[in-house]
């Protein structure tokens, strides 16, 4: 069964919203929070952008359905409320990524998704507590999500830990105008992006209550696409306007960042980013039951290394 482009993209709008009203639910649900630093945090939080990762986090959950092989209901599983907090968790930790991202003392960005950046609209300080306030809240969050909330923090501190996101982002930092080659390129998009998008589909199967081999060929899954998701991303950077990407074109080459077309040229790191997509659809396609939710999840995979902004 296959959902026609239009579809699935409605379906994206519609599950977007969702998504917002949970954010707004989780903050609104935050008590004490002085008013300068809940305001910077919604700035950023509240600030636009696709909600691909808790989108991914949903629609696998969706799609492996609620019964094992066999048709026994799985053990550990939790309802659709309790994985959408945990999808709005994982928008956080992301919110909270950008935010220190565009600091003057990392990427020194003004613009994030067509609007100042958190720094620019407050001031720095705040920007950085803004960040470290997105990041406790959604382990908090995490921590209050059903049978298995240990796995879903131990596998989000592990994504967004020193070994994954965080370590990702020294590693760009380390890279900046020196000479690297494409293994280099591949460590640092491993950690900075596919980490966390490796761990959406983790964490869907962990709410579904798969076994763990499942979650870990889920979070492989996602491991590839988070490749080609950032091999888009620097593509974009080269080829996009502002007003198409939303923030800065150019800033990678400019900052002598480490990506794909500075090492291979604009054609052969077009070429990884298709291999790298089809590779993690691929190893997606074989963990799913049929179904229309699966070809919706799948269609969303293709999106994220095929998309124009």
């Amino acid at each position: 069964m296959t959902l026609a482009t239009e579809r699935w993209q409605e379906a994206m709008a519609s599950e977007r919203g969702t998504v917002e009203a949970a954010l707004r639910q989780e903050l609104r649900s935050c008590r004490g929070v002085p008013v300068r630093l809940r305001a910077a945090m919604a700035h950023s939080l509240f600030g636009g952008g696709k909600r691909l990762r808790p989108i991914l986090l949903l629609w696998t959950w969706d799609a492996l359905g609620p019964r094992a092989r066999g048709g026994a209901r799985r053990r550990g599983a939790v309802d659709r409320a309790t994985a959408l907090r945990a999808a709005a968790a994982v928008e956080m930790i992301h919110t909270y990524s950008l935010i220190h991202d565009d600091l003057p003392a990392m990427d020194d960005d003004v613009l994030r998704r067509g609007r100042p950046t958190c720094h620019v609209a407050f001031d720095e300080a705040t920007a950085v507590l803004a960040g470290d306030g997105l990041q406790a809240l959604a382990f908090a969050v995490l921590a209050d999500c059903g049978p298995r909330a240990s796995e879903l923090v131990r596998l989000a501190a592990r994504a967004a830990g020193p070994a994954g996101m965080v370590g990702g982002q020294q590693l760009d930092l380390d890279a900046e105008q020196t000479e690297v080659d494409a293994n280099t390129v591949r460590r640092i998009h491993a950690g900075k992006t596919a980490a966390m998008i490796g761990l959406c589909l983790a964490l869907g199967g962990v709410g579904r209550g798969v076994d763990e081999e499942t979650v870990a060929g889920l979070g492989a899954a996602g491991q590839w696409l988070g490749l080609a998701f950032q091999g888009a991303d620097d593509l974009l950077d080269v080829t996009a306007s502002s007003a198409t990407l939303g923030k800065t074109p150019g800033k990678d080459a400019a900052a002598g960042k480490a990506t794909w077309v500075r090492v291979e040229g604009l054609e052969a790191a077009r070429r990884r980013t298709r291999r790298l997509g089809r590779r993690g659809r691929r190893a997606l396609a074989e963990l799913l039951p049929e179904g229309e939710e699966r070809e919706r999840l799948l269609a969303l995979a293709d999106y994220m290394w095929q998309r124009e902004r």
